[in-house]
């Protein structure tokens, strides 16, 4: 379902009236929207539950710091910035439930600072397959991976987030890269074989 933009303006004027109907026109159009975003930041599919229920519980609570009169009654303006406050509730819901999370120390590798222009193995798969591979990550590279690569994030902001320094945040996406790279170098052997 789509929304043209006075459909919208009267959807989200509906839902800051606390109209169950509206709330309910609300979920329907954005519950498989905010299953995909938080699958990738989730470790069960239970989580993804919680995190979905969560996020747009902060999301109504919230709905009326979304300013209309920056971002208009655009589709797209609006699912930034509901993706935004997902991503945001996912990571928080991540300190608190597991705060032991590491990050891989910043100063373990210096290579993270070269980027590799030339196409790797992990240009030339689809999105199904690279968020297959992404969910084996571990926990902390696939953080910085969705944040950097999927969801556009600059590795300052990603600090900022996670409360890492950026050369942190660099070396943990090169690795998640690398990782992912072996990974798919492994699949692709596999197959040739079987």
């Amino acid at each position: 379902m789509s929304y043209c933009n006075q459909e919208l303006k009267d959807l989200l004027t509906g839902c800051r009236k606390n109209s169950r109907v509206h709330e309910r026109l609300f979920f329907d159009w954005l519950k498989e929207f905010a299953a995909n975003v938080c699958f990738r930041y989730a470790s069960s599919k239970i989580e993804v539950q919680d995190l979905v229920c969560d996020g747009f519980v902060k999301v109504f609570k919230n709905l009326h710091l979304y300013n209309e009169d920056i971002y208009g009654y655009s589709e797209a303006a609006f699912k930034g910035w509901f993706k935004k406050v997902l991503i945001n509730n996912c990571i928080n819901y991540r300190n608190k439930f597991h705060p032991k999370l590491l990050f891989s120390d910043e100063n373990v590798l210096l290579m993270a600072d070269i980027e590799d222009e030339s196409e790797s193995v992990l240009d030339t798969i689809g999105y199904n397959e690279l968020i297959s591979l992404v969910m084996e990550l571990p926990p902390g590279y696939r953080t910085v991976f969705n944040l950097f690569v999927i969801d556009g994030y600059t590795h300052e902001e990603i600090a900022d987030i996670l409360a890492i320094s950026e050369g942190t945040s660099k070396s943990n996406l090169f690795k998640a890269r690398h990782w992912l790279r072996n990974a798919l170098q492994k699949k692709t052997i596999h197959k040739k074989y079987v």
